[in-house]
């Protein structure tokens, strides 16, 4: 199968909730939201990517930075497609233009019980953080935000 990767672009956000709603092992927040993930791009430019086959977005991957730290989010590549090398070519590009900006090092977050999500991250050589506990504050008072 051939695919091509681009740069995530806001007008392709309604292929991309397609693509989250249909993938296990991901939670969409109010902050997915169409006006959130715009803005989440405005301010990270060139940093996220889509996959493409045949014209239809296949895969994604959300990627922010806050100067120090790349922060990678909503890996997704459609079932049909997936064992194929396009999770891998995202996330290389992602790193690739994490590094161009000067950027290193990256986290992801992960459910605790994506079984293969964990793996995938693990056979890649990401490094599974048991040193450090995941806090969460929410200022709205909202909890899906």
């Amino acid at each position: 199968m051939t695919f091509s990767l681009r740069a995530m672009q806001a007008d392709d956000y309604p292929a991309l909730l397609s693509l989250w709603q249909q993938s296990d092992g991901l939670v969409l927040r109010d902050s997915d939201s169409p006006t959130a993930i715009a803005a989440y791009l405005a301010r990270n430019p060139g940093l996220s990517f889509v996959a493409l086959a045949q014209g239809q977005l296949i895969g994604c991957l959300l990627v922010g930075t806050d100067g120090r730290r790349g922060y990678l989010q909503h890996l997704v590549v459609q079932e049909s497609h997936r064992g194929q090398g396009v999770a891998r070519a995202l996330l290389q590009a992602a790193t690739q233009a994490l590094q161009a900006i000067g950027i290193d090092k990256s986290h992801l977050l992960v459910l605790a019980n994506n079984e293969p999500a964990l793996a995938f991250y693990r056979h890649l050589g990401w490094t599974e953080r048991s040193d450090v506990q995941l806090f969460s504050y929410t200022s709205s008072g909202n909890p899906h935000s």
